[in-house]
């Protein structure tokens, strides 16, 4: 059985909540309209990295963008998933959300690894949950950007079955081929799917590289953007993955006792 996946690569108004929701709409709608069963967008989508104003334009997790998300969901019957800045009294998340078609909240991860190179410390809080979510009928995981360069924690999602992996990014152009060399090596070593979706454009401090990826459980590309706004769509096999673990069965010769 295949999954329609939709990764909404696009360019995000510094700073702009309303915009970038009036903005992602008429992407979702194109992305419903072409099949999508899955939509991704990129991290922190509605603000990018205007984290000094994160005081004016987070919100919780019951606020005007998850009341969009959940109503897009249910009215095209697909699943959304992307990362808000979330107020939570006053304290700041990266957090990954996903609705599903009945307008359901199936995951809130909070980003855990914050990257101090665009002063993520300084402004937020780092999570403490796991990314796992039940996609379907298809368990799976989500993280954030900076989180894919710890294999530990890609790898702790995985031992539970996981058979694909959602990424949501802010990734600098300069360091674009880290971005795909990173995510083909999570894929590979965990034998699973990769949907990686990332940002284009700048900001005031950054640009962004693009090149969302949809990656194989061998570590092939199944499809991937340019450095363009685009909506990039591909079917994925999920249940592909049970058979490329018993191959080479990776999960089972591990040895814990040694990695202490």
């Amino acid at each position: 059985m295949t999954t329609t996946i939709a990764i909404i690569q696009m360019d995000i108004v510094y700073g702009d909540p309303k915009a970038n929701r009036e903005q992602v709409i008429p992407r979702i709608e194109e992305a419903a309209y072409n099949g999508g069963e899955i939509i991704l967008l990129p991290e922190l989508w509605t603000t990018g990295y205007n984290l000094s104003r994160f005081d004016e334009i987070a919100e919780t997790l019951n606020g005007p963008t998850h009341e969009m998300m959940a109503e897009l969901a249910q009215k095209h019957g697909v699943t959304i998933a992307g990362s808000i800045a979330e107020n939570d009294n006053g304290e700041f998340y990266n957090t990954l959300v996903a609705y599903n078609k009945k307008g359901e909240r199936l995951l809130n991860y909070r980003k855990a690894h914050l990257f101090r190179l665009m002063e993520e410390e300084k402004f937020l809080q780092s999570g403490h949950q796991k990314g796992n979510f039940i996609l379907d009928d298809s368990l799976v995981a989500g993280v954030i950007c900076y989180d894919i360069r710890f294999p530990e924690w890609i790898r702790t999602h995985m031992l539970n079955g996981a058979r694909g992996l959602f990424v949501v990014a802010e990734w600098p152009k300069p360091r674009v081929e880290h971005w795909r060399n990173l995510l083909i090596s999570r894929a590979i070593e965990n034998q699973c799917f990769v949907i990686a979706c990332n940002r284009i454009g700048s900001d005031p401090n950054n640009e962004f590289g693009g090149h969302s990826i949809v990656i194989d459980p061998w570590g092939n590309i199944v499809a991937e953007a340019g450095d363009d706004a685009e909506v990039l769509i591909c079917d994925v096999e999920f249940s592909r993955v049970e058979a490329i673990r018993e191959q080479i069965p990776i999960f089972q010769d591990r040895r814990p006792d040694l990695y202490e």
